[in-house]
């Protein structure tokens, strides 16, 4: 891999140093800005107030020969490589014309878990169906027992090989659900890990808690019962910090729009934001449900109708979609993109990261599906797992685009052009990650990284 070496300009007689000397510079950079302000339209979806007019509209808001310049972990200044010779800097990195991007956001995963169902894959190509599965006691239950078995410890090492091939992949910011647990102890233990290993990467993590994920043996035939353990449990973890959002899975297997508007209501109540798993199998209405509560996210929404699509829109509530399950599971009722376009619901794409339906450790995969599957655009891919990811995590006034405030999470890449992140399959194409908290043990494959931007 290319060396990542730095150089250095002199700044000329007219710099304010005091002014404009940043900690890092980053100068003939093709940039994909994801930024209305030069001319990503796809941005508005998150800012629908956007009163930028005078901008024409250009693919991906790209800069051609540009530059960026970071202070304390911020993006401090965007221009081109000419105006930057009056910069000064502490390091200055040529990128020779390599491509930056937003760091990509994986905003719905299941990354910690214990256990393996790659039986389930095998029994599913042999014709048992999802639903099948988990009435015979597999599917999530199997993953609750394997999960609960082992040690905090055993859970984190478990899990660690699966964020860093996230990381790989060009993410910095990921969402971790709990969800097998399915008690207290057993759900604080996951958000445990998934707090912990945020720490130890440096990677922002987002934690949500999903105990409304499926019903556990020892309330066996006592859904509601277990929904009032759901929300006794919920003010506890969230006292000791472990909750940043709340979600349920509402579907015909699991949990009835009733038994998640109660989840929902507690959740209000302590100010935690929602997500809902809804119509993945069937239109259960649950995605006008977390619209009515003004939501982040409505995630799988294969069955999603009209109505509740204008819902969502009058919301701001974000449409994720989950490819990579949708792949898995041989699904044929795709997600309503014409409509979720027509009527300006912005959509994010994540991996959904699960050992059941979705054993997926690359968003670039999960967008290259998104294109093809789904017909998106390579754009809109790009804005899913940047832009629209960051809203559906309650992070667009600070991630998801290169933008002055912004945080200085970038990717840079060894591509001809963006629609290549969409496109090439399996090819390593990352050749740095940069972000403000990043660790050395992010450093995975002789990338040649700026820890501090």
């Amino acid at each position: 891999m290319t060396a990542f070496h730095p150089t250095s300009h002199k700044p000329s007689e007219h710099t304010q140093v005091a002014e404009s000397a940043f900690d890092t510079l980053y100068v003939h950079a093709n940039i994909a800005t994801m930024n209305a302000d030069f001319g990503c339209t796809l941005d508005s979806k998150n800012n629908p107030d956007n009163t930028t007019t005078d901008v024409a509209a250009i693919p991906y808001g790209q800069l051609l020969d540009a530059a960026i310049a970071t202070r304390a972990g911020k993006i401090a200044w965007i221009g081109s490589s000419e105006a930057a010779q009056n910069l000064t800097a502490e390091q200055t990195f040529d990128l020779q014309g390599r491509w930056v991007t937003p760091a990509l956001i994986d905003c719905h995963t299941h990354l910690v878990y214990g256990g393996n169902r790659s039986n389930e894959f095998e029994a599913r190509l042999q014709g048992v169906s999802y639903s099948e599965i988990a009435q015979q006691g597999g599917g999530i239950l199997s993953t609750v027992t394997a999960t609960r078995a082992i040690s905090a410890e055993q859970l984190y090492q478990q899990t660690e090989p699966r964020l860093r091939a996230l990381i790989g992949d060009g993410v910095t910011t990921i969402e971790i659900k709990s969800g097998y647990g399915l008690d207290l102890d057993n759900e604080r233990k996951m958000l445990q890990v998934a707090r912990k290993l945020g720490q130890d990467y440096g990677v922002t993590i987002k934690t949500t808690y999903l105990a409304a994920h499926a019903l556990p043996p020892e309330y066996k035939d006592n859904a509601d019962g277990y929904i009032d353990a759901v929300c006794e449990w919920m003010p506890i973890l969230h006292a000791e910090g472990l909750i940043d959002a709340v979600d349920a899975f509402c579907e015909n297997i699991a949990f009835t729009l009733e038994q998640v508007t109660r989840v929902f209501d507690t959740a209000t109540q302590l100010g935690l934001p929602i997500k809902l798993h809804a119509e993945q199998l069937s239109n259960m209405g649950g995605s006008g449900l977390v619209a009515d509560f003004g939501g982040l996210s409505s995630d799988h929404i294969e069955y999603l109708s009209e109505a509740n699509v204008v819902k969502m829109a009058q919301a701001g509530t974000v449409a994720v979609l989950l490819p990579a399950a949708f792949y898995t599971l041989h699904e044929t009722q795709r997600p309503p993109i014409a409509s979720l376009r027509a009527h300006g619901v912005a959509m994010a794409i994540s991996t959904d990261c699960n050992p059941g339906t979705s054993p997926c450790t690359s968003l670039r995969l999960a967008m290259n599906m998104g294109c093809t599957l789904f017909a998106l655009t390579p754009e809109e891919a790009l804005a899913g797992t940047t832009l629209h990811a960051a809203k559906a995590l309650g992070l667009q006034q600070h991630k998801g685009k290169i933008a002055i405030g912004y945080d200085a999470d970038l990717a840079i890449w060894d591509i001809d052009r963006p629609a290549d992140l969409s496109y090439l399959m399996g090819k390593p194409s990352l050749f740095a990650l940069t972000s403000p908290t990043l660790t050395t043990p992010a450093n995975l494959f002789n990338l040649p990284t700026v820890w501090q931007a």
